[in-house]
């Protein structure tokens, strides 16, 4: 299958922070909102995502890429509450890394129950 072009930069310019790192926990992409996140960290790409990460969210990271979970928390941070999504990509069905995702949450964002 072909994708095109313009698909394949689908997360530059969307309104969350969006980082992949490969299996062995290297930085293989951010995109323009997660460059900006860790702007003060300079260019981080190509580095090690366990240097960034105190022992136990190392150990979380690798419970993910030795069982293939997600993992989900809230945050605040510079009075904005977040939402982190965590979660293993695959190549030919074996875990190649994680992405993740962070949005800024709303403060009044409504909840919905459909059931």
């Amino acid at each position: 299958m072909d994708i095109p072009q313009e698909l394949l930069h689908w997360a530059d310019d969307v309104d969350y922070a969006v980082t992949i790192c490969d299996a062995d926990c290297k930085i293989l992409y951010m995109n323009n909102r997660s460059r900006a996140t860790f702007a003060k960290h300079g260019d981080i790409i190509g580095n090690n995502l366990m240097d960034c990460h105190p022992p136990k969210a190392q150990e979380k990271i690798r419970e993910m890429l030795s069982t293939g979970t997600s993992n989900a928390y809230t945050i605040t941070k510079n009075g904005q509450r977040k939402l982190i999504f965590q979660s293993p990509w695959k190549l030919d069905g074996k875990i190649a890394g994680l992405v993740e995702t962070s949005m800024v949450l709303p403060p009044d964002m409504p909840h919905y129950d459909r059931g």
